[in-house]
């Protein structure tokens, strides 16, 4: 929980949590996700995906989703990988070590590449994108980005 007050102090969203459930009922918060991966009670428009989390020294350090399959939405913002990092921890190569984590076990799915999103502005993440052989193939504008920003649409090859 500590994690989310610092989102929150810093004016950011943790974007892959639920976080009124995680603080309300935080065992309810795991069964969802692990329902989620298995392709249960998904709500309408979602697809199954993983969640991974980074820990260090018994601290959590972020979070990265891989969703499983694109849908016309996620082709157009949010993509197969979606990751967050506490704001304490930015800056100090957990990002880029979670991505090459997460890039790693999405291996197994089968996939030849994989598609990850940012907003122009996010300077540390299109690093880390970048860092992890990220290809951009385009800067869109889009509805579906809550920050109304322009959004970078980038592949990583998994091979």
């Amino acid at each position: 929980m500590k994690a989310l007050d610092e989102f929150k102090k810093e004016g950011d969203h943790p974007g892959i949590f639920d976080e009124e459930l995680a603080r309300k009922n935080f065992k309810k918060y795991l069964e969802r996700i692990r329902n989620h991966e298995k392709n249960i009670d998904l709500p309408r428009g979602f697809v199954p995906a993983s969640t991974w989390w980074l820990i260090d020294n018994n601290t959590f350090v972020g979070a990265v989703s891989f969703r499983h399959k694109l849908n016309k939405k996620l082709r157009e913002y949010g993509g197969h990988i979606g990751y967050s990092i506490r704001p304490s921890k930015r800056k100090k190569g957990y990002g880029t070590h979670m991505l090459a984590l997460a890039l790693k076990k999405t291996k197994r799915f089968g996939l030849k590449k994989v598609m990850i999103t940012c907003d122009e502005d996010n300077v540390g993440s299109r690093k880390i994108i970048q860092a992890s052989g990220g290809i951009l193939e385009d800067i869109i504008e889009t509805k579906l980005n809550p920050d109304k920003k322009s959004t970078m649409r980038w592949w990583i090859r998994l091979d």
